[in-house]
């Protein structure tokens, strides 16, 4: 081949391999379950399905999703995995996982929650302010109780910790059906009364009481920083390992939109805490509730389809 056709064929693999790149720029990869409500679902419902919209309009990208149950083996089936044929990763930022999580490099957090208590209306538990007030219900009334908790949970270590481990009713972590959801699973046994209450990450008990807002509305009350048991937790974006100006695009975008991601979050009546450790917003009020200015129903069951 001579030196000009050289250069040609050279030039060429140049522009289709730029080509190839401003494509894969084109699109914003994320790694998602289908049915996490209210962090996700296939239909962009979930706030990290919103977090991730606004992301993807700054940088002037659209969304894909690489959907996974989330559970073991999400990371090496979503983040970690290539096409054998392109190398190309399936998808490139998990928009939800705990700050220094060891399977992915971390961001700087965008959100810090707590656990919470969700119950039923009921005239034993209406003066609850605070997931402890529980304990301060009169100990016939409190022993009557049957409160939900996941395995290996903040909620087990409290009610072990109170002595009231008798009164759980005790789920796995983990489900084999990709459909079942924490959300799904505490919304059935609280409506056919099995148990009277639960305690779940905060922002699923949010989702609880947003869904049961109509009277008698679903109660929802927060659990707060407790230096014997973790319960508050900050959230950040996970990426791979090594991609440090992937990272730092996103961090900066989370200093610059951190009140945007706070309007998000609140909109799915998620418990915040703030610096000091204070829950500083969360659960709809009842004053709301009386205006009557909630949602219309939808049943939860609705996810899994």
């Amino acid at each position: 081949m001579n030196p000009s056709l050289r250069q040609l064929a050279a030039t060429l693999a140049l522009l289709g391999a730029c080509g190839g790149v401003f494509a894969a720029d084109e699109v914003l990869r994320v790694c998602a379950d289908a049915h996490n409500m209210p962090l996700s679902n296939d239909r962009g419902e979930g706030y990290e399905n919103k977090i991730a919209q606004e992301l993807a309009r700054h940088l002037s990208k659209r969304v894909e999703y690489t959907y996974f149950p989330q559970r073991m083996g999400f990371v090496r089936n979503t983040l970690r995995q290539q096409d054998p044929t392109t190398k190309q990763f399936k998808c490139d930022v998990i928009m939800g996982v705990p700050k220094g999580y060891e399977l992915t490099a971390t961001t700087r957090p965008y959100m810090r929650s707590t656990y919470a208590l969700v119950f039923k209306s009921q005239p034993e538990l209406e003066g609850l302010e605070s997931a402890e007030d529980l304990l301060q219900l009169p100990k016939e009334k409190l022993r009557a109780l049957r409160i939900g908790v996941f395995s290996q949970s903040p909620g087990s270590d409290w009610l072990l910790r109170n002595g009231l481990l008798d009164r759980a009713a005790m789920y796995a972590q983990q489900s084999g059906d990709p459909l079942e959801n924490p959300a799904l699973l505490i919304e059935r046994e609280l409506a056919a009364g099995k148990i009277d209450a639960a305690i779940l990450w905060g922002p699923i008990a949010g989702l609880l009481v947003r869904q049961h807002a109509a009277y008698p509305a679903w109660r929802a009350v927060p659990f707060t920083p407790d230096p014997r048991i973790k319960f508050d937790y900050e959230i950040s974006m996970g990426v791979r390992f090594g991609e440090k100006e992937w990272k730092e695009t996103l961090d900066s975008w989370i200093a610059s939109n951190q009140p945007k991601i706070d309007r998000i979050l609140l909109s799915y009546r998620i418990p915040l805490i703030d610096a000091n450790g204070k829950v500083t917003a969360g659960f709809r009020s009842d004053d709301e509730i009386r205006a009557g200015s909630v949602p219309k129903r939808v049943p939860l069951e609705l996810e899994a389809n």
